[in-house]
Parts: C-alpha cells; sequence; structure tokens
C-alpha cells in the first residue's frame, strides 16, 4: 500500500508538470542521437534459424510494353530473390508477376521489399536500379500523379517541367536526394532513402500544383551547405532558405458577347442566287445582254479606281502653304522696338568715361 504522504507528492508533481510551458518540456527533454558513422547490423540467417510459419506472397500487373524487358531480365531477378529465399513467378498469359516466402526464407520483411523491387520493374525501373531496393537502407515509392491535375495538356506540361529540359531538373533532383527518380506516364517512381523520398514527394506535387521544381531545388542546395555546419545543428534554417511569394497575373477578360432576345421562329432564310437574279429581271437576259451589263458594271468600278489613283497623284503637286511675309515683319518689329532717348544717354556715358581715361592716362 502507498503511503498519502507519496501520493500527494505525486499529485504536487504532476500539477506543476501540467503548468509548465511546452517550451520548457522541450528544453527539459533528452534528445537522443544516432552516433556519428553508426550502422544498422544486417540481419542474417542466424537471427532466424527457423524461418516462417506461414506463408505471405504479392503480386502485381505489369503493361504490354513490359512483356518482352521482363522476359529477359527474368532470371536475374529469380536468382536475385533466391539468394533470399524468396520465390518469384512470371505469367505472360495473365500478365502478372508474383512473389511468395519458401521454407528458406529466414528475413520476415525481405517479402516486402520483393514486392517493391517487382512494383518498380512494372513501372518501367530497369532492373540494375530495382535491385537495390533489397538493400536495407534503401525504400521506394510510387507517387501517383495523374489525378493532381485535371486538364489533360496542363498535366503534360506539368509532368515535362519535372523532368526538365534534357532530364537536367530530373538530374538535379537524383543528386541533391540521394535517389533515383523514373517519370513514367501517370506515376513517379522513386528509389533511395527515407529523408530523400520525403523531398522528391514534396517537389512532385509542387510541381503538379504549379510551383516550379527550381525554387525546392534551390532550398534544397542551401541545405546542403548548411548541413556542413556543425555550430548550425541545432538552430532553425528559415533565414536562410528563401521565401518565394506567388504573383497574382491578371487574366484577360473574357468578352461575354450580349445574348439575343429568344425567338421561337428561326431566322429569315437567305436569297439564293437564282432569287436575287429573278428581283433584279438578270435571270430572263439573254446571255450578250448578261455579258453586257457585267461589262458595263467592270468598267464603273475601273472608272471609280482610276479617279481615285489620280487623285492621290495630284496631292504630290499641290504647292505648299507660303507663310505670310509682312505679318512675319510686323511681328519681328514689335519684338525689337527700341527706346531711343535711352540708348543716346547710354552712348553720352560711355564718351564721357572714355574722355576721362584719356586724361588720366595723358597726365600719368
Amino acid at each position: 500500500m502507498f503511503s498519502t504522504e507519496n501520493m500527494s507528492q505525486k499529485k504536487e508533481r504532476g500539477k506543476k508538470d501540467r503548468a509548465r510551458p511546452p517550451a520548457e518540456k522541450k528544453a527539459n527533454a533528452v534528445v537522443l542521437e544516432i552516433p556519428p558513422g553508426w550502422k544498422e547490423p544486417k540481419f542474417t540467417k542466424d537471427d532466424n534459424p527457423h524461418g516462417l510459419l506461414e506463408e505471405s506472397s504479392f503480386a502485381t500487373l505489369f503493361p504490354k510494353y513490359r512483356e518482352k524487358y521482363l522476359r529477359e531480365c527474368w532470371p536475374l531477378v529469380k536468382k536475385s530473390l533466391g539468394e533470399h529465399g524468396i520465390a518469384a513467378e512470371l505469367d505472360l498469359i495473365e500478365g502478372n508477376m508474383a512473389v511468395r516466402t519458401t521454407s528458406k526464407t529466414y528475413d520476415p520483411f525481405m517479402v516486402i521489399k520483393a514486392r517493391d523491387m517487382i512494383k518498380l520493374l512494372a513501372r518501367s525501373v530497369p532492373y540494375e536500379q530495382a535491385l537495390r531496393v533489397l538493400e536495407d537502407d534503401i525504400f521506394c515509392e510510387v507517387i501517383k500523379i495523374g489525378s493532381m491535375v485535371r486538364n489533360r495538356e496542363r498535366f503534360v506540361k506539368r509532368r515535362q517541367r519535372l523532368i526538365g529540359p534534357n532530364g537536367s531538373t530530373l538530374k538535379a533532383i537524383e543528386l541533391l536526394t540521394h535517389c533515383y527518380v523514373m517519370v513514367q506516364g501517370n506515376t513517379v517512381s522513386v528509389l533511395g532513402p527515407h529523408r530523400g523520398l520525403k523531398e522528391v514527394r514534396k517537389i512532385v506535387e509542387d510541381c503538379m500544383n504549379n510551383v516550379h521544381p527550381v525554387y525546392n531545388i534551390k532550398a534544397l542546395m542551401i541545405k546542403k551547405e548548411l548541413m556542413n555546419k556543425p555550430e548550425l545543428k541545432n538552430e532553425s534554417w528559415d533565414r536562410f532558405l528563401p521565401k518565394f511569394k506567388s504573383k497574382n497575373v491578371k487574366k484577360k477578360k473574357a468578352n461575354i458577347k450580349p445574348k439575343k432576345e429568344y425567338t421561337p421562329f428561326p431566322p429569315p432564310q437567305p436569297l439564293s442566287k437564282v432569287d436575287m437574279q429573278l428581283e433584279s429581271g438578270e435571270y430572263f437576259m439573254r446571255e450578250h445582254e448578261k455579258l453586257q451589263k457585267k461589262m458595263e458594271q467592270r468598267q464603273e468600278k475601273q472608272k471609280v479606281a482610276k479617279d481615285e489613283n489620280q487623285r492621290k497623284r495630284a496631292l504630290a503637286f499641290v504647292p505648299p502653304e507660303e507663310p505670310d511675309r509682312k505679318k512675319a515683319a510686323e511681328q519681328q518689329t514689335e519684338k525689337t522696338d527700341v527706346d531711343v532717348e535711352k540708348l543716346k544717354k547710354k552712348l553720352k556715358k560711355q564718351d564721357k568715361l572714355s574722355k576721362k581715361m584719356k586724361l588720366s592716362s595723358s597726365q600719368a
């Protein structure tokens, strides 16, 4: 039995813990870290010498165009899976691949890895890359992008944006995330470590939501540089990462035509050529009369065109308007009117000054 004193102490301690803010709790919590260079030990046959009790199996369908490639590489697939005690079957009639555990299987997770391998092979991933998924630290994911964009043309453009010119964008994503990325049809197959899978998924989803992969690639490059600085290990990297603002591009306004009033009656039928000839009386004319009328109409048109051309040519010979010289002279005189008396006084002053200067120079 617990004493009442211990119970009261526990209650008080619990109240204190509840009263503490979450920031203090996080500060007091001990963070467990993986030591550098540590590797998880491999799962060997000695860890499970008795094998598995039940049989597990997985199957997946593959498209018709993959049949030839799978038939060629299937002996290699069987050999690589047989080393782990997994049996593989290829059914070309039904178009499916299947994997199952056997009595020799010792690793229970290896059947999941084998399932991922055949899934990747069905999505056009080459055998050399799909084989890597059997490693302990390599995982895979098939991202479905077909339903992310409704418009087919827009979907094709965004998928091409993910690949980039000559596959340059895809190559940059692979180098930064340490993953193998395969864009095929309505899916994106990714193969690599967990961290890389998460980053690739974000890039793919953002690309399908009209965010260019270059923005995420730039952020990944900055993060890669910051990882090499141990002093920034426990600090927030938000101040170093770029913040891109979305620009609202104004769309062109659609020209909405005003709706016409609804009328149950159809529009009047346009007159045919025969009806028009009947109205004008041309229908009853003889052949030579019709030809004469056409010639007259043509001559009238030619005459109108000739008059118009002559008028345009005559414009070049029209003399330009000459300026009125009398008015120009009057305006000039108005501008140059001089006060004669002021000018005389000014000249007299200048004469007096010049005389004084001469006298002073002779006395000297």
